[in-house]
């Protein structure tokens, strides 16, 4: 926990340091969405939730796991760094509670490693659910022995400095996505995906109606039914003007024979 200049505990509740640089602040605490919800977005893909979510809350596609095995699921705990300065990240770590997943706006600047194995080290330590980091990060090869589930931008061997001030537990930008602390942070093989906090439960639940739906397809699939006929997009090329040749659905059902 943070320390007042008298020496006393910081107080978590709405209470907020102001750093003597005007614009960055740090909020001690924030609300969290129900852990239920987390679990239930944690088991579905990324794709789905993004489908769901209407193609949007995806962060751009430069940002990837360091390994495709690594997964995450839990709140965010916005971070806002000055550029090639981790000092904020610090902070967050200290601030984090078990399941907190660090989401970092480091304005893309991928040549200078903000994360690496000691920083690693204490977030599974402290239970850190993970992170995502608009920039770069190095030991990438230690961190995908920890099992640390770290999505970013780039790897870099250059460490960063710990001297510049910036935000923690505020509304940012990452990856072209804004994110609200609290927010559910999602992140497989494919990316990341945010769920505002105030929309979670219902996203969820849309997002579960979807599996089945694609579960439906799946079946008619392995049946011998073409994804042109599932989805009838013989009606969007009419639209355009635009038609297959006749007959092509009989040749197709007679090699299915």
């Amino acid at each position: 926990m943070l320390k007042t200049k008298e020496g006393g505990n910081a107080p978590r509740k709405k209470e907020r340091l102001v750093h003597a640089f005007m614009g960055y602040s740090i909020l001690l605490n924030h609300d969290r969405p129900d852990p239920e919800v987390i679990k239930g977005l944690g088991e579905l893909s990324v794709s789905l939730i993004s489908d769901t979510l209407g193609r949007y809350g995806c962060l751009y596609s430069v940002i990837k796991p360091l390994s495709s095995a690594m997964r995450l699921a839990g709140p965010a705990l916005t971070v806002q760094t000055y550029r090639a300065d981790n000092l904020m990240l610090h902070v967050a770590i200290e601030l984090a509670n078990p399941g907190d997943i660090l989401v970092v706006d480091a304005c893309g600047f991928s040549d200078t490693a903000l994360w690496g194995d000691l920083m690693t080290q204490m977030a599974k330590k402290k239970g850190i659910g993970g992170i995502v980091v608009d920039g770069g990060v190095r030991d990438n090869q230690a961190i995908i022995e920890s099992g640390f589930p770290v999505f970013a931008r780039a790897i870099s061997p250059m460490a960063g400095f710990k001297a510049s001030p910036g935000s923690v537990n505020v509304p940012i930008a990452c990856a072209g996505v804004s994110v609200n602390p609290g927010d559910v942070v999602v992140g497989d093989a494919d990316g990341v995906v945010i769920v505002p906090r105030d929309s979670a439960r219902a996203v969820l639940a849309a997002a579960r109606k979807t599996a089945e739906k694609e579960y439906e397809i799946a079946k008619r699939i392995q049946e011998g039914e073409t994804l042109f006929k599932i989805f009838k997009l013989d009606e969007n090329l009419e639209r355009l003007g635009l038609s297959l040749p006749k007959g092509r659905k009989e040749k197709h059902a007679e090699s299915m024979g």
